[in-house]
């Protein structure tokens, strides 16, 4: 048994009749094993040399010092994750003020000797807080301590759940949820964390086509949810026309989803926010990644140019346009099925596509209070689609071309004036641009399509902490957007151009309380749009309320808007691969789109096992015919209606040392009210009655993980023609002669998919991770989306086409860490 030091100096001075002099604070919390009674004064002393990190010096017979002066030691300890208590490999243990260190090994431990006993030690790992501790400590004879890291996350809002449903997803105590891409465990179906792809397993989180560019949160459409990328505005969010997400997460430290309750700092995305983050600090260390999958290779570097200054630097490319792999035959199938590339199999074609996106970010430390950062991020995707055919004699040639880009940039300079008062200046521009164009060679006829949004934003925050429980945030807001439209026709000559802008300021204010069990976040927004002369004024409210026995119950709600909203273009249009064009609130036949939502639930979370229950009621206004993707009698129209969602939100989690399992179920109903119709009243495109999901990960060990996955829900509505009347003249043309819209429903989605990680060192600095997933294992062919066109063969009856789901894919991964 170990007793504290300076009690056992008390008993040596009795029995030996000598006197120590120390500093207390040297010796705090410092342990021993007693000496034997029966050893010498000058044993003793021996002994007390051997198991401290002190040197002794007798003065006289009567007087012994006790300090560090020219000690060495030897030291250990074992650098532990403190959420997921898995050992970190190759942290850094530096001794402050030298240049001699060590790295933790493939158990998280670490020894160094010689160290000078009143050293100090610093310990790091890139994504982590650093913490520096003394190096007595450290010292071996106390047994080597376990050292627990914090990750980098911000203190508000505090992680209530560090581990839902897999490690590096999180729960704050605001209701968001956090994905932490460097933590990230296992999901059913991936090969690494994709952020977009990712936040789909959470309950109310939807894409009814399976694509990460058209995810419906709580019934909305995709261009409702707020896309963030260190504070940038992004227009653009995924490779591959969908399937895959288009920010890389290996730079990107997390993603944080908000679904209602949102703090007023944010506005637009009247249907969820999502913000993605970066690494905010200067490594210690130069460290890094590359990898690939049967789709893409990319690389990412983090670089300490000096102590005040780093660079951060990502980059993906596609290897598609020069390997074809089986991933890329069902992803090209899947992108391209329900348009002109698809139809015309039979005949001579190539195909260019490829994609890519960068990433960097410097970071500079004007001193410990003062930070400046800066980022730029691209994202591009490009096809060149040429096919030949022959008709009679003469051989055809069409060219088409589409290019994607969206880049940004973001400043921001981070201040701390006092303990309890900071700031944050930040600015962004996004400019966003497609430009697609068809050339058909027999007819001579070149058409193009050109869509551009340019948005800058300046944005003023100051946080004051009133005391340790509230927290007041203040800010101003300016904000620019502009969009423009462009077509052209050769032949016949047609041109139509539409360019607008629209300057909007704004100021909010929200107080936040997290005190004992209570958490509450108010908040008010008022925003100014100069051209429409028009205030409107948002509400935001979040409250948490711990109760017993592991009980909280949840409130949230929101007023939001947003300006742009998404125009979509007849399926027969370009390729009819990319047919959503951007466009911008006039006031008049594009309104402002404004929501209303409210949420009430509860929760329970104790001995690992998480559930949830939340019942919502949204209200969103504004919507037009134009941007809701009807494939029936009604797209043709122009009108402005609403829809109106309501539902219950359920999901149940069980966590063990090796274990997590959790279904998941959402029940809502979504109906839109066009007042202009008839009927008025309809269910929206995007409804989906039922929403079932289960999953189990399994971890063999810290190095083998396995999931496996099912997702079932109810189809989503569609058209039939008028039976027995299925087309009908209109004008020069025939037409589909569509019924009531949406009143009937594809058959319900049924899919599972099974992921399995393996972990691995290379070498001591070299750590690597290898997936594989598969998609869709039982190969059924889900019917993703219907409509119709009129028979070629017989003008009175109608064809159906279907858009599948991707069938069986696999997919596999591998990544080196440094």
């Amino acid at each position: 048994m170990k007793t504290l030091l300076k009690d056992v100096l008390v008993e040596i001075e009795k029995k030996h009749q000598v006197t120590f002099t120390y500093s207390d604070k040297d010796l705090e919390n410092i342990y021993i094993v007693k000496p034997n009674s029966d050893l010498s004064l000058t044993e003793t002393i021996s002994y007390l040399k051997s198991v401290t990190p002190f040197n002794l010096k007798v003065l006289d017979n009567r007087f012994i010092t006790i300090s560090y002066l020219e000690k060495k030691i030897s030291i250990c300890g074992k650098i532990i994750d403190s959420n997921t208590s898995e050992p970190l490999v190759l942290a850094t243990i530096l001794i402050n003020n030298t240049s001699k260190g060590t790295s933790s090994d493939n158990n998280g431990e670490f020894n160094l000797g010689s160290v000078p006993a009143n050293a100090e030690i610093t310990i790091s790992y890139v994504g982590y807080q650093s913490i520096t501790l003394p190096a007595k400590n450290l010292f071996t004879n106390n047994s080597c301590k376990e050292i627990y890291l914090d990750d980098l996350m911000e203190k508000l809002p505090e992680v209530i759940i560090p581990t839902l449903l897999t490690t590096g997803l999180q729960k704050n105590i605001d209701g968001s949820i956090v994905l932490n891409t460097k933590k990230f465990g296992i999901l059913p179906g991936l090969i690494e964390p994709d952020i977009l792809k990712t936040i789909k397993v959470l309950p109310g989180v939807e894409s009814i086509n399976e694509s990460v560019s058209n995810i419906n949160v709580r019934g909305g459409t995709n261009d409702q949810n707020l896309m963030l990328w260190d504070g940038i505005k992004m227009y653009h969010t995924s490779h591959f026309f969908g399937l895959i997400s288009a920010y890389n997460p290996y730079l990107t430290q997390k993603a944080t989803v908000t679904k209602n309750g949102t703090s007023t700092k944010f506005s637009d995305g009247v249907s969820s926010t999502i913000s993605m983050q970066t690494t905010n600090n200067i490594s210690d260390v130069i460290s890094g990644g590359a990898g690939f999958n049967l789709l893409s290779a990319d690389a990412f570097i983090q670089i300490p140019i000096t102590k005040k200054l780093g660079l951060h630097a990502s980059v993906r490319r596609s290897i598609t346009d020069f390997l074809d792999t089986p991933t890329y035959d069902k992803y090209f199938s899947r992108s391209f099925q329900e348009n002109s590339i698809a139809s015309n199999k039979e005949n001579e074609a190539s195909t260019d596509f490829y994609f890519y996106d960068y990433s960097f970010k410097i970071l500079y430390d004007i001193n410990q209070h003062h930070l400046l950062r800066a980022n730029l991020i691209n994202i591009q995707n490009s096809l060149d689609y040429t096919e030949e055919y022959t008709s009679g004699s003469t051989t055809i040639e069409e060219n088409s071309l589409l290019k994607q880009e969206n880049i940004g940039a973001n400043i921001s300079w981070n201040a701390k004036w006092t303990s309890s008062f900071s700031t944050e200046f930040s600015a962004f521009i996004s400019d966003y641009k497609i430009n697609s164009s068809d050339f058909n060679k027999e007819t001579d006829q070149f058409q193009t399509q050109f869509n551009n949004v340019l948005e800058t934003e300046i944005k003023f925050t100051t946080n004051h902490l009133l005391s340790d429980a509230i927290t007041l945030t203040n800010g101003a807001v300016f904000n620019e957007i502009g969009v423009a439209n462009k077509t052209t026709v050769n032949a016949p000559t047609y041109s139509k151009s539409v360019k607008e802008v629209l300057l909007k300021s704004a100021l909010f204010s929200e107080i936040e309380l997290h005190k004992n069990n209570t958490y509450a976040r108010f908040g008010l927004r008022a925003n100014y749009f100069h051209d429409f002369n028009k205030f409107i004024v948002e509400p935001r409210i979040n409250v948490r309320q711990k109760l017993r026995n592991g009980f909280f119950l949840k409130l949230a709600g929101e007023f939001k808007n947003q300006t742009t909203t998404q125009k979509i273009d007849f399926q027969d249009n370009f390729l009819g691969i990319e047919k959503r064009r951007w466009v911008l609130a006039d006031n008049n036949k594009t309104p402002i789109i404004k929501s209303k939502q409210a949420s009430f639930g509860t929760e329970y979370s104790k001995n690992n096992l998480q559930i949830d229950i939340v019942g919502f009621y949204k209200f969103v206004e504004g919507i037009t015919v134009a941007n809701q993707g009807f494939y029936n009698n009604v797209q043709t129209l122009n009108s402005i209606g609403d829809y109106t969602v309501k539902g219950v939100e359920f999901l149940v989690n069980k966590k063990s040392e090796k274990i997590s399992t959790w279904i998941s179920y959402t029940f809502s109903e979504n109906n839109y009210d066009f007042t202009e119709f008839t009927p008025n009243t309809f269910p929206s495109s995007l409804d989906i009655i039922h929403s079932f999901s289960s999953a189990l990960n399994y971890n063999l060990n810290n190095n083998i993980k396995f999931s496996l996955g099912a997702i079932l829900r109810s189809g989503t509505p569609y058209t039939k023609p008028v039976e027995g009347n299925e087309t009908i003249q209109d004008g020069n043309r025939i037409i589909v002669n569509y019924d009531t819209p949406n009143q009937d429903r594809l058959q319900n989605f049924f899919r599972v998919n099974t992921s399995l990680s393996y972990n691995f060192n290379l070498s001591k600095k070299l750590k690597s991770t290898a997936r594989v997933g598969f998609t869709n294992i039982t190969n059924r062919k889900n019917v993703v989306n219907t409509y119709y066109i009129v028979d070629e063969n017989n003008t009175d009856k109608t064809k159906r086409i279907d858009t599948y789901s991707l069938p069986f894919t696999p997919n596999l991964s591998f990544r080196i860490d440094f």
